[in-house]
């Protein structure tokens, strides 16, 4: 027998993986930071979680089905209609309609109101949707998304909302946020207080899991985000920014490199990530700008500011502006704060 100390075998340690959060999951967990009296808004932003995945589901078909082309017709905004466009609107109605969390809706596609049935309960919030936003590029296979905003009622008494449930400022917002189908498919949404969170879909659970928690966007980036197809129609101050933009000088990090999609989700959310600035100024053909001010403008712009950024027309908030129409545009330039301050300067006259 050997007269060797037996030494004893150590307990073999076990790591645990990440912990694993779903979007409900998180969503119930931080229900008292947004002040979510008898849960609804949290059913609603799982809602949206749901409607998101049944478009993305869509768009990972398309080319594969009779789902890509235009149908002919065209939306309020004067802009061709594509399938895809109807079926994520159609989506968008169909899962709020009868949920009994909203009291009115609009949407980009439609030219007035979206009444809740009078079969159906009426709910505390509000709904404004662009169900598709760039559509024009489906066919082209490049990245889209859906766009929301939720504000509280103001109207009294149980029945559909009002109009003027819908035209308010965007620093009445309740809660924000877009769906990105691109490479994968984002969520990414803020309640206020600082937070905004994204969550990637995995496609082999059906789920929405955190994946970006606490998105900051930089005070200050290198990439601009602009369609200088309308170069020789900006206005004076907005041509000047963009020349300065450009100028080679190492002290202040330029120049500026140039990414720009013409799909806006896929702008912002960059800018969201990396920094920079997302630009769409008024032109001479069109002052007023061309971007809605109700289904991008605001929930974008509520995105930026709760991660730390800024939103501006260019003399203005974004987010102080009282719209007098469902469909109002307006020109925009939102991302980190130190860029849209300089490009404020430019636009107001002060450089």
């Amino acid at each position: 027998m050997s007269n060797k100390a037996i030494v004893p075998t150590k307990t073999p340690i076990i790591t645990r993986p990440n912990q694993v959060v779903t979007i409900s999951r998180y969503i119930l967990e931080h229900a008292e930071s947004h002040s979510d009296e008898g849960g609804d808004l949290s059913g609603l932003l799982c809602d949206i979680a749901l409607t998101g995945k049944m478009i993305a589901q869509e768009v990972r078909k398309a080319g594969l089905v009779d789902i890509l082309g235009q149908t002919g017709t065209i939306n309020v905004q004067g802009e061709e209609v594509q399938k895809l466009d109807d079926y994520a609107n159609e989506c968008f109605i169909k899962n709020f309609d009868h949920s009994g969390r909203v009291c009115v809706m609009a949407s980009e596609e439609e030219e007035g109101p979206i009444p809740i049935p009078e079969k159906f309960k009426c709910g505390d919030y509000v709904l404004l949707f662009d169900p598709l936003d760039g559509s024009s590029n489906i066919d082209a296979n490049v990245s889209i998304g859906s766009i929301f905003s939720i504000y509280k009622r103001i109207s009294e008494g149980n029945e559909s909302g009002t109009i003027q449930d819908l035209l308010r400022k965007g620093s009445e917002q309740v809660a924000a946020g877009y769906v990105l189908y691109g490479s994968s498919t984002m969520l990414v949404y803020t309640t206020g207080n600082g937070q905004v969170d994204g969550f990637t879909l995995d496609p082999s659970v059906g789920e929405f899991l955190l994946s970006h928690a606490g998105i900051k966007i930089p005070d200050k980036g290198k990439i601009y985000s602009c369609n200088e197809g309308y170069r020789n129609l900006l206005f004076d101050g907005s041509r000047r920014f963009l020349d300065y933009l450009q100028e080679e000088d190492k002290s202040t990090g330029r120049p500026y490199s140039a990414r720009y999609v013409g799909s806006m989700v896929a702008d912002v959310h960059r800018t969201l990530l990396y920094g920079g600035i997302f630009m769409y100024p008024g032109t001479s053909k069109a002052p007023g700008g061309k971007l809605r001010l109700l289904y991008e403008a605001n929930p974008m712009g509520m995105l930026i500011e709760q991660a730390g950024g800024l939103a501006s027309t260019g003399t203005e908030s974004i987010l102080e502006l009282k719209p007098t129409e469902l469909h109002q545009r307006v020109p925009l330039y939102m991302g980190s704060k130190q860029d849209v301050e300089l490009a404020i300067e430019f636009e107001t006259g002060v450089r």
